[in-house]
């Protein structure tokens, strides 16, 4: 999940290593805490998974195991860390069979040589096209998607029951409730472009431009007029009271828990915590604040091969269970999160699912190129300054283009 800028700046740390390689074949610890995680038999497949989706991915390999045979051995990880510790493992045959992570890495792990391509084969239809592009890098599939993930406009039912199409009118349906914060949205002092970036796109500036197949390239497109009137417009509403960088995710999260806030831009995190609250909520798409489609950005957690491993063959077997609607429902529940198959997502009993599922297909997939790992600081920064008034709109977001480009050119 994606709570902030802080969250997303964690992937430079990865490209910054130097791509390596190695023949040495993975090594086994039986510890689900172990720091290593190699099969030492090729009867035993070994998974790295976080602390958040462990519990999800032992489920899911006793099921596995039940239909197969094949024993797995899943290993618990750190996730503030996990990425570079597979990028640096890998080689030196300590590392796992596969990995489970965001997609947003692939580019750096590619770049470093620890991942290996892995064949959808005719499963691929089935996935929704923007969890293809997620584990599509330089033409190649290099993993298995099992969920999508984005942010989306959460409204306070209790409020009202307006279905706004553009930010204008939301606010409007906002301030017709009397509510403290017609709408609220967490910034903080270093600014949070991810959960902007709904309103930024509805201005035709996104964050990178992207070639005939769809995919990012290093080039920047958030310089132009479209970037310009996004920057004017986080002026306007910085001036007007509705965004400000001293609303912190918690303080978003705790107002429209309170009933303070008729409209809120969120993720399923807090959708799930508004819900045990007692709230009724209902998850809609991002209105425009520009004269195009609001696209938020969207995250797709996936299921890596490492490059280095030796069990290919039971690899390959555990992808073609993944991609089953059987294995794809399992983690859906297991997770929370709408399943990188809309069929699946579809199907289910859990309304924000569909519907956070249905805001996903029409998002913008997050970078996963290396290159993304430069704009996050400088963008943030711009956008809070903006908003404070520390920096004029035009000439504030010109010079972050600027420092953008440089930093990406000096590598």
């Amino acid at each position: 999940m994606r709570r902030g800028i802080a969250a997303l700046g964690v992937l430079a740390a990865a490209t910054a290593l130097a791509a390596c390689s190695g023949n040495t074949t993975p090594s086994t610890n039986s510890s689900a805490d172990s720091s290593n995680g190699g099969g030492e038999t090729s009867a035993t497949l070994t998974i790295w998974a976080d602390d958040t989706r462990y519990a999800q991915v032992q489920t899911l390999a006793e099921d596995f195991t039940a239909s197969s045979g094949v024993a797995v051995n899943v290993v618990k990880k750190s996730e503030s860390d996990m990425d570079t510790e597979f990028t640096t493992q890998v080689p030196t045959g300590n590392g796992p069979d596969l990995i489970v992570m965001a997609h947003d890495k692939l580019g750096a792990l590619v770049a470093n040589n620890v991942v290996a391509p892995v064949d959808l084969g005719e499963a691929k239809s089935n996935f929704a096209d923007v969890a293809v592009k997620a584990v599509t890098y330089d033409g190649q599939t290099y993993g298995v998607p099992y969920a999508v993930e984005s942010v989306a406009l959460v409204r306070n039912n209790a409020l009202t029951k307006d279905e706004p199409k553009t930010y204008d009118d939301m606010i409007a349906s906002g301030k017709a409730t009397g509510a403290e914060y017609p709408f609220i949205i967490q910034m903080g002092t270093e600014g949070d472009p991810y959960h902007f970036y709904g309103f930024q796109t509805s201005f035709g500036a996104p964050v990178f431009n992207t070639n005939a197949d769809g995919e990012y390239t290093s080039e920047l497109a958030m310089g132009g007029s479209g970037g310009t009137d996004f920057a004017t417009w986080l002026k306007a509403q910085g001036d007007a009271g509705v965004i400000s960088p001293s609303i912190t995710g918690d303080i978003a999260k705790q107002a429209f828990l309170d009933g303070k806030a008729a409209y809120t831009v969120t993720g399923p995190w807090n959708v799930a915590a508004f819900r045990e609250a007692g709230l009724d909520v209902s998850v809609l798409p991002i209105p425009s604040a520009g004269s195009q489609a609001a696209q938020p950005f969207v995250g797709v957690q996936m299921f890596y091969q490492s490059a280095q491993s030796t069990n290919t063959l039971i690899a390959k077997q555990f992808f073609n269970y993944l991609a089953t609607p059987d294995a794809q429902e399992k983690m859906q529940k297991l997770g929370g999160r709408a399943s990188a198959m809309p069929s699946v997502a579809d199907k289910s009993d859990d309304q924000d699912i569909k519907d956070f599922s249905k805001v996903a297909e029409s998002g913008a997939l997050a970078p996963a190129i290396p290159a993304m790992g430069k704009v996050w600081s400088f963008w943030g920064t711009t956008e809070a300054n903006i908003a404070k008034g520390a920096e004029e709109p035009e000439a504030g977001w010109a010079t972050m283009v600027t420092n953008i480009n440089n930093a990406i050119a000096s590598k």
